[in-house]
């Protein structure tokens, strides 16, 4: 079997899914709304001062993005991404992983505006919008550390599995010469943390009926350099212990260990098969893909030699 790739050459452009299609259309057409109805960032984006009673916003914020920029990435991240994870997640889990990670993003930009109010007393923390899709992007690089962490990328030549930490240390580094830093860095940062947490922890596995991925691979300190972990492990420990309790009860009771021994779909057997069906997914659709140019090159030629 030969080595998947990220690159798709010419069928990169197709193979898009159709629930990626239906909500790019979504994010163009929430773009579409507040350009020609700037009045309606007031109601569908963040602004955490109208929150209460605008609660809706929560959700909606995800979802809507204020610049041409903006909806460009969004937009082919969640159709290039999209069909990457989908196939290995399925349908529902994915469109369940974007609706958690957007409204569990959306609460805690909001308390962390609220509390930045409260420190600094400055006004603009509860009347600025905030909104945008890239929170969920950040999630997905999560989701592909997850399942192909291993895979090279092609001009970069870095392991997929270090796209969350350098997009978060790109944009942290871009936000000390940026004014609109506010309206975005807590989004991504929120986005990359909570999808860990939700794909850590909480994330259903239909085909060992258990929740997580508690593999050492996947582990919070993996998203560091190596000379960090050790310092990183403690205090990653400590906020599990404090936040986690119930899921260690739970994995128990469910078969991840029973006496010290692991059972199957567990560490490491189950981190090992989802990168498996992460790979062969991804070698799967650059097949098709690969098939389809092909065969969009031959009726081509064959057209052109007919009208000769």
């Amino acid at each position: 079997m030969s080595t998947p790739s990220l690159s798709g050459g010419a069928g990169a452009f197709s193979g898009f899914t159709r629930l990626c299609k239906g909500l790019a259309v979504v994010l163009i057409g929430g773009h579409i709304v507040v350009q020609f109805l700037p009045q309606a960032v007031n109601y569908l984006a963040l602004i955490p001062a109208r929150t209460i009673p605008f609660v809706w916003n929560l959700l909606t914020a995800g979802y809507i993005e204020q610049s041409v920029y903006g909806v460009v990435v969004s937009t082919l991240g969640l159709l290039f991404i999209g069909k990457l994870l989908e196939p290995v997640w399925g349908s529902r889990e994915f469109l369940k992983f974007i609706f958690v990670v957007n409204f569990l993003t959306s609460i805690c930009t909001f308390i962390t505006a609220i509390a930045l109010y409260y420190i600094t007393m400055n006004e603009n923390y509860l009347y600025l919008p905030l909104s945008g899709f890239h929170g969920v992007l950040s999630g997905f690089l999560v989701g592909i550390k997850q399942i192909i962490p291993d895979q090279e990328l092609p001009l970069l030549k870095l392991k997929s599995k270090w796209l969350p930490s350098l997009s978060l240390l790109l944009s942290i580094a871009i936000s000390f010469w940026t004014a609109q830093s506010a309206t975005y860095l807590p989004i991504l940062i929120f986005g990359t943390y909570l999808s860990w947490i939700y794909l850590r922890y909480w994330q259903r596995k239909p085909e060992t009926k258990l929740k997580g991925d508690p593999s050492d691979d996947f582990a919070f300190s993996t998203f560091f350099p190596e000379f960090l972990r050790p310092v990183i492990d403690p205090v990653a420990s400590i906020f599990h212990r404090m936040l986690c309790g119930r899921f260690d009860a739970s994995s128990e009771s469910q078969g991840y260990t029973l006496g010290g021994t692991t059972l199957p779909g567990s560490d490491p057997i189950e981190a090992s098969r989802r990168r498996e069906r992460g790979a062969r997914a991804l070698e799967e659709r650059l097949a098709a893909e690969r098939l389809g140019a092909a065969q969009g090159t031959e009726e081509s030629g064959r057209d052109a030699t007919e009208s000769v």
